[in-house]
Parts: structure tokens; sequence; C-alpha cells
């Protein structure tokens, strides 16, 4: 018997969602190691953006995240950060700095 819990969630916009899930039963198995490198393929990380990066780093750490490497800038415009969390999934964070984002600087294509 499968037991799950699901959270969907609305991207700002309006226009996407993202599904997260929790399987309690039946017990996962692990094809890969725990730490794989980034660029493993499958889904392996997933990127947020957030108001206060040092907030989220820390209230993720209390539930067993680990950061990697620094929190660091982008230019200037975003801090930047990876975290692993207690799955093995990355989860990267970007604060964006005063008004500027990268589709600004970049162009819209």
């Amino acid at each position: 018997m499968v037991r799950q819990e699901i959270a969907m969630m609305r991207t700002p916009d309006g226009h996407g969602r993202l599904e997260l899930d929790k399987f309690h039963t039946p017990k996962a198995v692990r094809a890969e190691p725990e730490d794989a490198p980034v660029n493993t393929l499958g889904i392996r990380r997933i990127m947020f953006a957030v108001t206060d990066i040092d907030d989220v780093v820390a209230r993720l750490r209390k539930h067993g995240a680990e950061l990697i490497g620094e929190v660091t800038p982008y230019e200037d415009m975003y801090r930047l950060c990876y975290l692993r969390g207690p799955e093995g999934i990355i989860v990267a964070l970007a604060e964006q700095l005063g008004n500027k984002s990268v589709t600004d600087v970049l162009g819209n294509p």
C-alpha cells in the first residue's frame, strides 16, 4: 500500500505549479549515492527565489540541510547558495538584490 503526503504550490504568476511528494510507504529504494554530484542525471536539484536567504538557510539547517560552500554574491544582482537536504537533493536559493533581475540585464529572448 502506498502512503504519501502531497503539497501543491502555485508560482506567483499563476501559470506554473510544483508538486512535492513525501512517500511513507513503501520504503524508498536509493538508486544513487546520497551525496551524488550536482550533474548526476535526474532531478537532483531545484532552485527557489527567497527574500531573506540567511533566514531560510538557518531554518533549513534546523531540519537537517547542509550548506554546500557559502552564501555568495552573483554580480550585484543576487546572493546564491546551495544546500543538500537529508535525502541528498540539492536545493539552491537565490535572493535578489535591488531591482535588477537577470532578465533586465540580459534581455528577454
